[in-house]
């Protein structure tokens, strides 16, 4: 990795932890029930809100609280442990463990790694037509797996050898980084986002599926047609390219790779996950299935991608191997659950989510809601999503975006008259599109040491496509509200 990519690192790592500003909340968050009285919508009605105490006094919160009083120092314990199996704390935290456990699995056997090497090394398809077929295949992984860090080792692979066929790098990025965030933010069933946000503001799971499938359609058919001109471009001219100079030393490296053939084993297990979309599918839209069943079939199908890994001894794995796989795509979602309980227990600090129950919380939201009173419902639409993209720019975590702002967007869409389902459609394409530029991004950072490119050359590049998307996604938001997306 080159210096100026160590440079990139840790201008990173010098923005605020997402479990620093997570921690700040809490703080303010304590300190506004000394200064801001509760109040609560009269039989849940928005419309009609009453203050707690008539003298609009406020009520504080200790440091430290025993039984079931809520304190600034028990607020992590109370996230945790808050809600059941059905909520959005116990339940997602749960969720989100099991899954990323199967794929976890399902990506340590190098099935896709070996597809993508075959590909690459074949030259049974035109490079010209693999460039779009690559795209909507990663905008498909960041669509179904929710893929992020994973495309750095995707791009040490990619990268290379499209240099070497005659396009550059930026080509590459594109491809795989790129692509897995227009998959990310346009899913319709991302486990680690929009399934998040669903299940926070009490939006069915896997609802609106019809609508997120047409706009991941048209971002990937964009975003596919712009990378397929931009190679052919410069693969008529490399001289063109902004990465020109660094690409050349992907020129000068020998290619090593060894390829392996694909077997009936990688074939079985790219099935069990087209089946296991389809069953997942199936099971939402016509049986009702949410966070337990969801969990469950996610486990079956990192089991059978297990059993099937050790049958044909896929990248060499035995037993012991696809459960330690296990173990580490579910500790890599750790995080991810720790800042949902830690959103939770913020929550808490404010008196809960209940409109009816007084709490810090619904004082605020009646407070907001005054701000863009008048406003069209479009525009309080437009709003959120502006708002969310400016938040990833500080929490980049999309999990932990959700647990952070859901809890208040779902609330104020209904105060402005927007449905829940765009409220998460703002979440999703807000906190997916600026992790394009976003410096604070490990994906993009990890992505850009592959490529051994310069943050700031990235930017310059890319401003102008990212400015396009962010057009695309607010026709969609404005849409969406027109329409009466539910």
């Amino acid at each position: 990795m080159s210096d100026k990519t160590d440079t990139q690192n840790k201008s990173a790592s010098a923005l605020p932890d997402t479990y620093l500003i997570l921690l700040a909340i809490a703080v303010l968050a304590w300190a506004m029930t000394y200064l801001i009285p509760a109040g609560y919508f009269a039989g849940g009605n928005m419309q009609d809100f009453v203050y707690a105490n008539a003298d609009h006094e406020p009520s504080g919160l200790p440091l430290f609280a025993s039984g079931d009083n809520p304190g600034l120092i028990n607020f992590l314990f109370d996230g945790l442990v808050s809600g059941d199996r059905m909520s959005a704390s116990v339940g997602l935290m749960a969720f989100i463990l099991i899954a990323g456990g199967a794929f976890g699995i399902i990506l340590k056997t190098g099935v896709i790694d070996q597809f993508l090497r075959n590909i690459l090394s074949g030259g049974r398809i035109h490079s010209d037509i693999l460039v779009p077929i690559l795209f909507v295949g990663f905008s498909l992984c960041g669509a179904i797996f929710g893929m992020s860090e994973e495309t750095i080792v995707f791009a040490l692979i990619v990268i290379p050898a499209l240099v070497r066929v005659g396009y550059d790098s930026i080509t590459g990025l594109l491809i795989t980084y790129v692509a897995t965030q227009i998959g990310f933010a346009t899913s319709w069933m991302n486990p680690f986002g929009v399934v998040i946000a669903q299940g926070i503001a009490g939006v069915p799971l896997l609802s609106g599926l019809e609508y997120r499938v047409v706009m991941w359609l048209v971002f990937t058919t964009v975003g596919a047609i712009y990378t397929t001109r931009y190679a052919m471009n410069i693969r008529r001219d490399p001289q063109r390219s902004l990465a020109y100079g660094s690409d050349q030393v992907f020129q000068e490296q020998d290619n090593n790779t060894q390829n392996e053939h694909i077997t009936l084993g990688h074939w079985l297990i790219l099935a069990t996950v087209i089946f296991g979309v389809i069953w997942i599918a199936w099971g939402v839209t016509t049986q009702g299935y949410y966070l337990p069943e969801i969990s469950a079939q996610f486990f079956a199908m990192g089991l059978i991608a297990g059993i099937v890994t050790v049958f044909f001894r896929l990248n060499n794995m035995n037993a012991n191997d696809v459960m330690a796989a296990f173990r580490e795509g579910a500790a890599q979602l750790v995080p991810a659950a720790l800042v949902i309980g830690m959103a939770k227990g913020i929550v808490i600090l404010l008196g809960g989510d209940n409109p009816e129950t007084a709490s810090v919380l619904n004082t605020i939201l009646y407070n907001l809601s005054g701000l863009t009173e008048g406003w069209a419902a479009w525009a309080s639409a437009w709003g959120m999503y502006v708002l969310q993209s400016v938040i990833n720019l500080f929490v980049v975590s999309g999990s932990g975006q959700a647990a952070l702002t859901m809890p208040l967007m779902a609330p104020l869409a209904d105060l402005n008259g927007v449905s829940r389902q765009t409220a998460v459609l703002a979440f999703q394409l807000g906190d997916g599109l600026t992790n394009i530029f976003c410096p604070a991004s490990a994906a993009l950072m990890g992505c850009l040491g592959a490529a051994r490119l310069d943050w700031t050359l990235w930017v310059k590049f890319c401003w102008k496509f990212l400015i396009g998307l962010m057009v695309l996604a607010s026709a969609f938001i404005i849409i969406s509200v027109l329409i009466g997306y539910m």
